[in-house]
């Protein structure tokens, strides 16, 4: 069964936010020409631990990987679609801490997004889906500290500045350090994103919703970097 929002079809019990101008969504295997696309402009990738895609088997060996992610609770990562031009990126959860409330938010886009706005919208609908659906009290970012415009983006979204962790990523043989960002619900309640019209298909996976079936949650992971936000 398929509702059709947006102008395109969404599976009706397949998770999704729209928006006025994109939807994020669990991702299909058919996304995969498209990711790889836009993830291999090396521009996109240039402050990641992986990429540029050389290849798009890439990008279906990283969608393969995702429902068992899902299933076990470790990672939420959703395709980034616009209703007209089809999936530009990605946006995801990870540090899910149920037992705390928060997650960290990590984004992509492909570089012909940059600077449309379509950054904001994306955290609109993650941060719905996060605060709303999820029941979280607070989304964290990390980026690199030479990640100038990356970090701009966050503090203009409403996330706050709240130190560096030092020698905490690794690209390749580089040890980098990180900026901290987070925001909490009750700035997002009075904030810019809150005000986005959201449309919601379908249910979360319930081992990412806060205090549902508190017995089952997965053990607490460490804290890892978001790969810019």
């Amino acid at each position: 069964m398929f509702r059709f929002v947006g102008e395109q079809r969404v599976q009706a019990s397949e998770l999704a936010l729209t928006g006025p101008t994109l939807r994020v969504r669990i991702p299909r295997s058919d996304d995969a020409p498209a990711l790889f696309r836009e993830a291999c402009d090396p521009r996109v990738t240039r402050w990641f631990s992986w990429g540029p895609y050389e290849s798009v088997s890439e990008a279906r060996d990283y969608l393969e990987r995702l429902p068992g992610e899902r299933q076990r609770g470790v990672q939420l990562d959703l395709v980034v679609e616009h209703l007209q031009a089809g999936p530009i990126g990605i946006s995801g959860f990870s540090d899910i801490a149920r037992r705390d409330r928060r997650a960290t938010i990590g984004t992509w886009l492909g570089h012909a997004w940059w600077g449309r706005g379509a950054n904001r919208e994306v955290k609109a609908l993650m941060c719905h889906l996060g605060f709303e659906l999820l029941g979280l009290e607070r989304i964290g970012s990390y980026t690199n500290v030479a990640h100038e415009r990356s970090q701009r983006a966050l503090e203009r979204l409403g996330f706050e500045r709240e130190g560096v962790l030092r020698a905490y990523h690794r690209h390749g043989e580089q040890t980098l350090d990180v900026a901290v960002f987070g925001l909490l619900r009750s700035t997002w309640e009075r904030g810019l994103l809150h005000d986005l019209p959201v449309v919601v298909t379908g249910e979360p996976p319930a081992l990412f919703v806060s205090g549902a079936g508190g017995a089952s949650l997965p053990p607490e992971r460490p804290i890892r970097s978001s790969d810019g936000g």
